[in-house]
């Protein structure tokens, strides 16, 4: 599969193996944003049956709040889209199982209010902005006690001008969720920007959970977590880290795989742990900062990935991550 395939549809190869080995393309200088609902995911979401939203269900198309609610509640397939930013200062809207929420163009914004995806599962968010959520309403994009779900194009941030509790994570993956891909996204301008595992006594119902791959995602001024690893297992490749003080923190015994990732302009600590974490690392370009990660275990995953080489990996990610699609 060639990068160009990739990029514009969100899609990693999604052809599931023992212990594939990954292959090395350089990128196509064309992108085109045309995407189609059909796309399905690559990564851990592609695994425990594949991730496919609300594919054959029913198609709604909603622009403001209310219409939004409602559209995305219950379990029955369906195809959510977005036509329109909306503004709202409520707690988080809780999205179904079976559901595919998208964003027609990249003027769809959520402004003030944050997703969950809780008790769910198979679910699809792509081409979707959300922005400045404030911590009393939670994280920008939650998701708990959930299986098979895949965030794609999305383009996620606040601002850096209150204190680092003024707002709670762009992206908090927590409570045993697992089979997670998170690719081709635009997460920025925050203070705790990703999550994995909320806590170091969450130990009894984390472990063996929490697989999630992060892919050709663009990291921009942030302050910390991304993302910060517990217990799990995350496969982190062809990302574009670009002011990040701390980057991945593998903890409290989580297991990543760090592949041709690059890391530029203010960024301390790429790679490290601060509880007993271990980390895989092959290809990457941690500029001003290292590795200092344990050295882990794992060292493949079940499914079969197209990595870019390092140096490429700013062409490929900078200006096509985040919600640049259009349906």
């Amino acid at each position: 599969m060639k990068l160009n395939a990739i990029l514009s549809s969100g899609l990693m190869a999604a052809v599931a193996l023992a212990a594939p080995t990954p292959t090395i393309d350089e990128p196509n200088a064309s992108f085109n944003k045309r995407a189609s609902v059909t796309e399905t995911p690559g990564g851990y979401a592609s695994q425990n049956g594949g991730t496919t939203g609300g594919a054959g269900g029913t198609t709604t198309t909603v622009s403001s709040f209310a219409q939004f609610t409602a559209a995305v509640a219950g379990d029955a397939k369906k195809v959510v889209f977005v036509s329109a930013p909306i503004t709202s200062s409520v707690k988080q809207v809780k999205i179904g199982s079976n559901t595919s929420v998208i964003g027609k163009s990249s003027k769809v914004v959520f402004t003030g209010f944050g997703v969950l995806v809780k008790d769910a599962k198979n679910v699809i968010i792509r081409n979707i902005g959300i922005a400045n959520v404030v911590a009393a309403n939670g994280d920008a994009l939650g998701i708990q006690k959930s299986t098979n779900v895949w965030v794609d194009h999305v383009d996620l941030s606040s601002d850096r001008d209150h204190d680092k509790d003024f707002y709670d994570g762009l992206l908090d993956a927590t409570h045993a969720a697992d089979f997670i891909t998170i690719t081709n996204s635009k997460i920025h301008d925050h203070w705790k920007a990703s999550l994995v595992g909320h806590s170091d006594s969450n130990k009894a119902e984390d472990t063996g959970k929490l697989r999630i791959t992060y892919a050709n995602n663009h990291w921009l001024n942030i302050n910390s977590r991304g993302p910060s690893f517990r217990f799990g297992t995350g496969h982190m490749f062809n990302n574009y880290y670009e002011n990040v003080s701390d980057g991945i923190n593998t903890r409290s015994g989580a297991q990543v795989l760090v592949e041709n990732n690059i890391w530029a302009g203010k960024s301390s600590k790429a790679l490290y742990t601060v509880n007993d974490g271990g980390a895989v690392a092959s290809g990457n370009d941690f500029g001003p900062s290292e590795n200092t990660a344990p050295a882990g275990t794992l060292k493949t995953v079940p499914y079969k990935y197209t990595l870019v080489a390092a140096s490429a990996v700013k062409a490929a990610v900078v200006g096509k991550a985040g919600n640049t699609l259009t349906f």
